[in-house]
């Protein structure tokens, strides 16, 4: 059974639901933890903080990302995930389920668990890095 520690931007708390019930069903099995974050930013940040404890073996960004009228989407969209791509390259099981959207209706359907499921998606490949890890380490 892995520990696992979800970080979730509640930014968007309707469609973070949706990603946490996906995540939180493919990791029945294993020990869960969530923390919340004000944005997706700042999931990194907190997964690297969380991993320097040694108390998890795995993690799983969630967040929504909605295109708006300035550059902002752009910088939240890609530095999220140069942040978890960089945590994930320097040996942290991560899976990114951090969802970048043009609008509501793709968020929605993406989250779902019954249909895009990307929480589910998200969690399992965290799993799948882990499993890695240890075939390796």
């Amino acid at each position: 059974m892995a520990r696992v520690l979800i970080v979730e931007a509640r930014y968007y708390s309707h469609l973070n639901d949706m990603l946490l019930a996906g995540a939180r069903k493919a990791l029945a099995s294993h020990h869960v933890e969530v923390v919340t974050v004000p944005g997706a930013l700042e999931i990194p940040g907190a997964i690297a903080l969380a991993a320097e404890g040694g108390e998890f073996d795995a993690f799983v960004g969630l967040g929504v990302v909605i295109r708006g009228e300035t550059y902002h989407f752009e910088i939240v969209a890609g530095e999220s995930a140069r942040g978890v791509m960089a945590l994930t390259m320097d040996g942290t099981p991560v899976g990114n389920g951090i969802l970048t959207v043009e609008d509501e209706a793709q968020a929605i359907v993406r989250a779902d668990p019954a249909q895009g499921d990307k929480g589910g998606d998200a969690a399992r490949a965290a799993l799948a890095l882990l499993q890695v890890q240890e075939r390796f380490a």
